[in-house]
């Protein structure tokens, strides 16, 4: 089958301000109780609620199918706003938005009609594909395998971001009949998923990052997707959500330590002013931070526009610009995130400087945004995104696309 075959109706973006209008006052109400869950632990079941009532998660579907039609860019600036909320959320729906973005470039080929009507109804889906242990790097543990007449996955994942929230869950396993890795979307309410929060992170604790469980659990056919045909520029749009993430937990930490300037009475004597808010020492500490996060900000829609020419250009005809576009895309990811990791953990640090020890406090819980920054600027380690970058730069060595993890050969020193 061809692009033409089954034409769709490209998300190239919509009126952003009244687009983000529909969700600020749910973002709002989302940051209202931020703390309190951050303080408490406390999963954040009903404000992800709030948002697939209001279609959060059908933002990316076509208008024409129901959608909003935005485009990556706005998705990108949508989900930094949500982060300044609570950098949990946008995470937590990591997974769904990746699932969403290879539905959309499958229907290039093949009608999503489905899954596109899923989620305009606000079904989301969650994430399910690391696993720890003894497993080697490039084996995968999880199977699914026919039996009695059905499809059933079995094996444990764990970083199973979002899918405690989820109604689906995207699974990357391996077809014993074949050998092929797949992805199994299976049902997440089925009695054979069991999903669990033993994610014990010191940041971003409220992802629902933790185990899940599957023991024959039934799988439909047309729900097992060749993993080969997933769309390519797939790391660079994960990267791209944790970038918000990390933007938006850097646009918080602004807000909060501004805030607790504003309305600081006590000064030092080696201070400059009568209020620490005239303080110029101590506006410029403000200031720089406000640079470096406006900085990261811009370098994620950068990124976010580099994506989304390589969303629309899966649906032109030329394969080789269509390439270019990928590798753009996975090479401006990993210069974004190497560039807005340092500027926001810079700034999450330095700005407890404009304040005293009472910053420190647990129950401001000042330290969560540089706490949610360090864990989210862990993701795809930096040391290794970079030198890919230097390969290109150097060598025009092309970066790979999927990555994975797990334990090294037997023989290795």
């Amino acid at each position: 089958m061809t692009a033409q075959q089954h034409p769709l109706p490209l998300s190239t973006g919509t009126d952003y301000e009244r687009l983000a209008a529909r969700f600020r006052p749910i973002f709002a109400r989302i940051a209202e109780g931020a703390v309190e869950r951050e303080r408490t632990r406390s999963l954040p079941f009903e404000p992800i609620e709030w948002l697939k009532q209001a279609g959060f998660g059908a933002v990316r579907v076509p208008v024409a199918h129901g959608g909003a039609g935005a485009s990556l860019p706005q998705l990108v600036q949508l989900l930094i706003e949500l982060a300044e909320a609570d950098s949990n959320v946008p995470q937590a729906l990591r997974g769904h938005f990746a699932f969403v973005e290879d539905r959309l470039n499958a229907q290039a080929e093949a009608p999503q009609d489905k899954w596109l009507k899923r989620f305009v109804a606000g079904e989301l889906v969650g994430n399910a594909w690391t696993e720890i242990g003894d497993v080697r790097i490039g084996e995968v543990g999880t199977r699914v395998s026919f039996r009695d007449g059905q499809w059933l996955l079995n094996g444990t994942k764990y970083y199973t971001t979002g899918s405690i929230f989820a109604d689906w869950i995207d699974v990357f396993a391996r077809r014993d009949d074949t050998g092929a890795d797949v992805i199994a979307a299976v049902s997440a309410h089925l009695q054979g998923v069991q999903r669990r929060d033993d994610w014990d992170g010191f940041g971003q604790r409220t992802t629902g990052s933790g185990t899940s469980v599957f023991v024959d659990a039934p799988v439909e056919e047309e729900n097992l997707i060749d993993f080969a045909s997933r769309f390519r520029y797939q790391t660079a749009l994960y990267q791209l959500v944790l970038l918000a993430v990390l933007a938006g937990s850097g646009r918080a930490a602004l807000r909060d330590f501004a805030a607790e300037v504003r309305r600081r009475t006590r000064i030092f004597s080696t201070g400059n002013a009568p209020r620490v808010s005239q303080d110029p020492q101590i506006q410029q500490v403000i200031g720089k931070a406000a640079a470096q996060v406006y900085a990261a900000e811009a370098a994620a829609l950068r990124a976010a526009g580099a994506a989304q020419r390589a969303y629309e250009s899966h649906f032109g005809q030329d394969r080789s610009a269509e390439h270019e576009a990928n590798v753009a895309a996975e090479l401006e990811s990993a210069k974004a995130q190497a560039a807005i990791a340092e500027l926001v953990l810079r700034a999450t640090s330095d700005l407890f400087n404009a304040l005293g020890a009472s910053a420190t406090s647990v129950e401001k819980q000042l330290d969560r945004h540089w706490r949610n920054a360090r864990t989210a600027a862990s993701h795809n380690p930096l040391i290794y995104k970079e030198r890919i970058v230097g390969d290109w730069e150097i060598n025009g060595t092309e970066p790979p696309y999927v990555w994975q993890i797990g334990s090294g050969p037997a023989n290795a020193g």
